[in-house]
């Protein structure tokens, strides 16, 4: 199947994704001065700007590439769960999966940019540098109670649904009973189950299909530092192999990725695609836009390389966009009639 035809394919699929839903906050501003209080600069604001990360960053990542967003996960009862709903319904993703826990505050990320520019138009595609980031947040694992009635939400979307993606970020909302039970139901449909995966949970996710970690989380994983090319292979099959996993695909910033897959005689088969993007602003996201491409080509039922290839394509088009961006059908066509 080529790109194109597994590009068609994308359309109207159904995948729900689960995970810790994030405000991004961004504010823009210009340093000119230090303060006569102590020696720190003076940081004066210009521009904010919110938007969606984390896993509610994935869902419109799958809903702007064609495919049809469920989002399962946690917010918290004020303005910034307010927010992010309020983002998510304009853009047409269903929120009735969104639980509101009155105990925990939604997890929310400021991010402080310093820029020289004058305008906003040359403020947003991403000149200027990052001066701090703010975490709002709690990592305390939800109830059982809410863990339940997550599951109960997913368990009643599958059997409309193309596949599953686990969009971990450590902030308490998977945990590995949750996991074992999502995965326990995705499996009864036959349906793919992805997962870009964080430290905590990382072993957890035996037996999903794929998992899309970066090389940094890969080697903290195994505890191995990757400096070259076999290292990076050592790694991989480790933990293809622990996780029982149909594939890997490892994203490694500015030199691509590395996808890892067994092959029918059961030994494990590597390939490395080169990155798509002469331009990288901001990396943020990145990893959300990849993993959402890869989960909607595999629910089209595209191969694991052609679902690598077309979200190398994904993700070189967003590292090129400031902040948690999304990436269009029309930019990806666009990208894939450029390598023809």
């Amino acid at each position: 199947m080529n790109l194109k035809a597994v590009f068609e394919q994308l359309q109207g699929k159904r995948v729900v994704i689960i995970g810790d839903v994030i405000l991004d906050t961004y504010i823009w501003g210009d340093v000119k001065r230090i303060s006569p209080e102590a020696p720190v600069p003076v940081f004066e604001t210009t521009t904010e700007k919110t938007g969606c990360g984390g896993a509610a960053n994935v869902a419109q990542n799958v809903a702007s590439l064609g495919g049809d967003a469920i989002l399962v996960g946690v917010i918290g009862q004020d303005r910034e769960g307010e927010k992010l709903v309020q983002m998510l319904t304009e853009m047409n993703l269903v929120t009735t999966g969104v639980y509101t826990d009155p105990q925990r505050p939604t997890s929310t990320k400021t991010r402080v940019i310093a820029h020289g520019a004058t305008t906003l138009a040359d403020r947003e595609p991403g000149s200027g540098h990052h001066l701090l980031r703010i975490d709002r947040e709690s990592k305390q694992e939800i109830s059982p109670q809410i863990q339940e009635h997550l599951l109960d939400t997913v368990v009643s979307q599958l059997p409309t649904s193309d596949a599953v993606i686990f969009a971990d970020y450590d902030k308490g909302v998977i945990t590995a009973q949750f996991i074992k039970g999502v995965v326990k139901h995705a499996k009864s449909y036959g349906i793919p189950i992805i997962v870009d995966p964080k430290q905590n949970n990382f072993w957890h996710y035996e037996g999903v299909t794929a998992v899309t970690p970066n090389h940094k989380e890969a080697s903290a994983a195994v505890h191995e530092e990757i400096m070259d090319a076999s290292d990076l292979v050592a790694v991989g099959e480790k933990i293809l192999n622990r996780l029982s996993l149909k594939a890997l695909l490892i994203t490694r910033d500015a030199d691509g990725m590395s996808l890892f897959q067994r092959v029918a005689d059961g030994t494990v088969e590597v390939e490395h695609l080169p990155p798509h993007s002469n331009i990288v602003t901001d990396v943020t996201g990145a990893g959300d836009t990849v993993v959402a491409a890869f989960t909607l080509a595999l629910a089209a039922d595209a191969e694991f390389r052609s679902a690598a290839m077309l979200s190398n394509l994904a993700g070189g088009i967003a590292v090129g966009k400031m902040g948690c961006a999304t990436v269009t059908s029309k930019e990806l066509l666009h990208a894939i009639e450029k390598v023809k």
